[in-house]
């Protein structure tokens, strides 16, 4: 070890005489106990992962969130708290340390780290987290490495008596990897709690012989989608102009699509739906 080193335990530097504990002040700052990096550099979401992996001495298996990224997840951010799976620990910032069983076949290994499996990673991030954050996070997950929902059941079965588990079984036959951002999640969660009936993802429409485009949700017998607009429609002009074009289409298509974007609020969002839907021949009693 020496100066440029990456993420490293500071009393494996200094007991190796890689650094002294001058360098190690002077040169590197903490990001978990006895968990280095240089000062010069902002520790990524992998460093991260990595510092609290070895601040646990190479015993814990990384858990939720984290291991959602490292199976390929999007939207972690680098900030994300990182959950381990280790029989004790003191808590400390930053780390979430949960004494669970691990079966041997609910751990698989990435980037050559200990990493929870696919399913049993779904199967705590419906149970620890809040209801919207789950299904964003399964949703993730789902698009980024489609997993069986049968295989988190089994687990459920596994586990009869684990935390949150009416959770997991509320938030589990929501979960689609059609959602294209954790925003879309959100949307697709306030309509379904509105009582209509659960809108389809990522629906191609065509045009003849060629695809116009791809709406994020909605319900194909009705024709009604909506779409959620993002920062980047509002600051990359190519593709605010290119949305213009691509609605102009579907609407000569046939379709009613709702541009939705942050700062509208939730009922107006379900009333225009609802009025939509009702206009194209929606009605409650035939969900």
């Amino acid at each position: 070890m020496g100066e440029g080193f990456g993420v490293f335990r500071g009393s494996e530097a200094v007991a190796t005489a890689a650094l002294n504990d001058y360098q190690l002040r002077r040169w590197y700052r903490t990001i978990f106990r006895d968990v280095y990096v240089p000062k010069r550099d902002e520790p990524s979401l992998d460093d991260r992962i990595l510092g609290a992996w070895l601040w646990s001495r190479r015993r814990a298996v990384i858990a939720g969130a984290a291991a959602s990224a490292l199976h390929g997840a999007q939207w972690v951010g680098a900030d994300t708290t990182i959950e381990l799976v280790l029989k004790s620990a003191r808590p400390q910032c930053g780390l979430i340390v949960r004494n669970e069983t691990l079966g041997a076949d609910e751990v698989t290994a990435v980037n050559r780290l200990p990493v929870t499996s696919v399913a049993r990673t779904a199967f705590d991030l419906g149970r620890h987290l809040p209801r919207g954050q789950a299904l964003a996070r399964l949703d993730a997950l789902m698009r980024a490495t489609p997993f069986s929902l049968e295989d988190v059941a089994v687990l459920a079965k596994r586990y009869r008596g684990a935390r949150g588990l009416r959770l997991l079984g509320d938030v589990l036959p929501l979960v689609d990897g059609g959602a294209a951002s954790p925003r879309e999640s959100w949307l697709r969660l306030l309509l379904v709690d509105a009582g209509l009936p659960k809108p389809t993802t990522q629906i191609p429409v065509n045009d003849g012989w060629r695809q116009a485009g791809v709406l994020d949700l909605g319900w194909e017998d009705y024709m009604v989608a909506l779409e959620y607009d993002g920062d980047q429609h509002r600051t990359d002009r190519r593709q605010f102009a290119k949305d213009i074009h691509r609605l102009a289409k579907f609407a000569d298509l046939g379709w009613v699509v709702i541009r939705v974007v942050a700062e509208h609020r939730p009922d107006d969002i379900v009333g225009r739906t609802c009025d939509a839907l009702v206009r194209r021949g929606y009605r409650r009693d035939r969900r």
